[in-house]
């Protein structure tokens, strides 16, 4: 697994000191810059704070290559971060978007619970209170943090679209994409019933920036 790390710290050195400026959704955020590795101590004291073990290639990833930074879409978010607005922030536990990562996540395959959602079927009969009151009710159970319990979110497309890292469960390890923004929902990547863990994800988006690079030369 060292050298699959090795490799990745080799790649994305020579995509940040590329003369040429490639064309890589979110690049210019990140400039294929990490952050500093964490120690195995910070982990292990977020591990034990979470009650969870982190899965061993994103693990691997955080203490070989950096913490968050260069990576799919904007960049692969630091270790308890996320988004917020025009920058990030820490997440809290429980909050009201990161569910409880110590419990299973919830999903097997893709979900969304559409059903109740307010003027779906273009029928609004109710006063705009009504409808108002309807919508809140619908919208806080869709974006409840028990749908997302066992999960961390690791990197976001703009627009609220995020994709998230499973951590507890049958699913731990895997990526999921995470749509409700545009009522798409969550669902995992990957084709076919395939699923997509933490290394296929990053070298899938480092392999295509490498091409790109060697394409451009």
């Amino acid at each position: 697994m060292e050298a699959v790390y090795a490799r990745i710290r080799a790649d994305l050195r020579a995509l940040r000191e590329s003369s040429r400026v490639l064309k890589v959704f979110g690049s210019e955020a990140h400039g294929f810059r990490t952050h500093s590795p964490l120690p195995e101590a910070t982990l292990s004291e977020f591990e034990r704070a979470h009650r969870i073990t982190l899965p061993a290639e994103y693990r691997g990833f955080l203490i070989h290559v950096g913490n968050g930074g260069a990576g799919p879409a904007y960049g692969l978010f630091k270790l308890g971060e996320m988004d917020d607005n025009w920058g990030h922030a820490p997440w809290q536990e429980r909050s009201h978007f990161v569910g409880v990562l110590s419990n299973a996540f919830p999903h097997t395959g893709p979900w969304n619970e559409l059903t109740g959602m307010p003027g779906r079927d273009g029928e609004v009969s109710m006063d705009d209170l009504e409808f108002d009151a309807s919508w809140e009710k619908w919208d806080e159970a869709y974006w409840s943090t028990v749908n997302v319990c066992g999960a961390i979110p690791i990197c976001h497309f703009g627009c609220a679209l995020r994709q998230w890292l499973v951590v507890t469960g049958p699913e731990a390890g895997n990526v999921w994409a995470d749509d409700r923004a545009d009522h798409g929902g969550l669902y995992p990547l990957g084709e076919d019933g395939s699923r997509v863990t933490f290394l296929r994800w990053y070298l899938s988006w480092l392999d295509d920036a490498m091409r790109r690079l060697r394409e451009e030369v």
